[in-house]
C-alpha cells in the first residue's frame, strides 16, 4: 500500500479532523475508553521559513535585511469523556500537539497555560454548571529525546503522602484539575513490526520504506485488520494520490531543507566567530607575550648600559689609581 507520510502537518490535521479516527487515535494512546469526544475549535500553524522584506526599503530600493521564522507546530483540542478501567466516567480536554523541532518548547508550555484557562459545561447532581476540566496533552515529538530510548511513553502522577511517605489511593477534582498525566511519542524511535494495537496505530508513522527522495510518500508494508486502522490508511493513500497534498507536503519539506540550510549557515557563523575569537585571543596573548619580552629586554639594556657606565667609571678610578701612583 502506498500511503502519504503522516508526520506531514497537512496529513496530519486530515487525519485529526475525522472525528472517529481521532477518537480512536486517543483511546489507543491513552488506553481509556472515549465515550464521546467533540473538536474544539483547533489552532493549526505551520509557517515556513520566509525572507520578509520592509515595505519602505523596497519602495528605496535599498538593500534589506533578511529576516527568518520558522514555527511548524500543530495542535488540536477535544472535549471528551472517558471511562476508566474503574468505570468511572469523567469529562477531560484532550490536546494534542506535534512539532518537529525541539525549539518548540516554549510554545508547548505556553498552549497549555491556555488550557488551564479553558472551562466548559460539565453536569453534576445540581445540575449544570461551568467548571475546568482536567487536561489530558499528548506530544507528538519529529524529533528524539537524547535519553529516552522508547517510541511511546506515558508520565503518570501519584498522590503522595510527603509525611508518611505512603501512596494516597484517593484522587481530588480539584488536584485533578490543576495537575496532569502526559503522553509522549518520539516518531523518529517508531519502527519493528507491530504487535499491539498501539503499536499498530503508531507503524503508521514508522519512518521507513519511503519510496521518494523528499520522504513523503510510503509504501505501507504491515497487514492491518481493524477497522480503524483501515480508514486511516485510506486517508494516507487518498492524500497520496492527491496533488494538492503531495504539494503541500513538498513545500514543507523544501521549507524544512531551507531552515536546515539556515541553520547549518548560522552554525557555520557561529563556529567562525569562534575561531575569529579564539584566534584573536591567541593575537592577543601572542602580543601581550611579545609585550612582555620586549620589557624584559629594555630592562635588560638598561642593565647592560649600568654596567657600561660602572665600568667606565671602575676604569677611570683605576687610571686615576695609576696615575697618582706614577707620582
Amino acid at each position: 500500500m502506498i500511503i502519504a507520510n503522516p508526520i506531514y502537518d497537512t496529513v496530519f490535521k486530515r487525519l485529526m479532523e475525522n472525528k472517529r479516527i481521532a477518537r480512536f487515535f486517543i483511546e489507543t494512546i491513552i488506553e481509556e475508553k472515549v465515550e464521546d469526544i467533540a473538536i474544539v475549535p483547533q489552532e493549526y500553524t505551520y509557517l515556513a521559513k520566509v525572507k520578509n522584506k520592509k515595505e519602505e526599503n523596497k519602495a528605496e530600493n535599498v538593500d534589506t535585511k533578511e529576516e527568518w521564522e520558522v514555527l511548524s507546530l500543530i495542535r488540536f483540542d477535544f472535549v471528551a469523556t472517558i471511562r476508566n478501567p474503574n468505570g468511572e466516567y469523567k469529562k477531560v480536554l484532550i490536546e494534542i500537539q506535534k512539532s518537529n523541532k525541539p525549539t518548540n518548547l516554549m510554545r508547548f508550555r505556553a498552549y497549555l497555560g491556555e488550557q488551564y484557562k479553558r472551562t466548559d459545561i460539565v453536569e453534576v447532581a445540581s445540575g449544570k454548571v461551568e467548571k475546568a476540566l482536567p487536561i489530558v496533552p499528548i506530544y507528538l515529538f519529529g524529533f528524539k529525546l537524547a535519553k529516552i530510548k522508547v517510541p511511546a511513553l506515558k508520565v503518570a502522577r501519584t498522590y503522595t503522602d510527603i509525611i508518611k511517605k505512603t501512596v494516597v489511593k484517593e484522587k481530588d477534582k480539584i488536584i485533578e484539575s490543576l495537575t496532569h498525566n502526559g503522553y509522549f511519542v518520539q516518531i523518529p524511535r517508531i519502527k519493528g513490526k507491530p504487535r499491539t494495537s498501539l503499536e499498530q496505530l503508531l507503524s503508521l508513522f514508522e519512518q521507513q520504506y519511503f519510496i521518494d527522495e523528499k520522504n513523503t510518500i510510503k509504501e505501507y508494508k504491515y497487514l492491518v485488520k481493524d477497522e480503524n486502522l483501515k480508514m486511516m490508511v485510506e486517508i494516507l493513500q487518498h492524500a497520496a494520490a492527491d496533488t494538492k497534498t503531495k504539494r503541500e507536503m513538498e513545500e514543507a519539506w523544501w521549507a524544512d531543507q531551507d531552515e536546515k540550510e539556515y541553520e547549518k549557515m548560522e552554525k557555520d557563523i557561529q563556529e567562525k566567530n569562534k575561531i575569529i575569537e579564539e584566534k584573536d585571543k591567541t593575537i592577543e596573548e601572542k602580543d601581550k607575550t611579545i609585550e612582555k619580552k620586549d620589557k624584559t629586554i629594555e630592562e635588560k639594556d638598561k642593565t647592560i648600559e649600568e654596567d657600561k657606565r660602572t665600568i667606565e667609571e671602575q676604569r677611570k678610578e683605576i687610571a686615576e689609581l695609576k696615575r697618582q701612583l706614577k707620582k
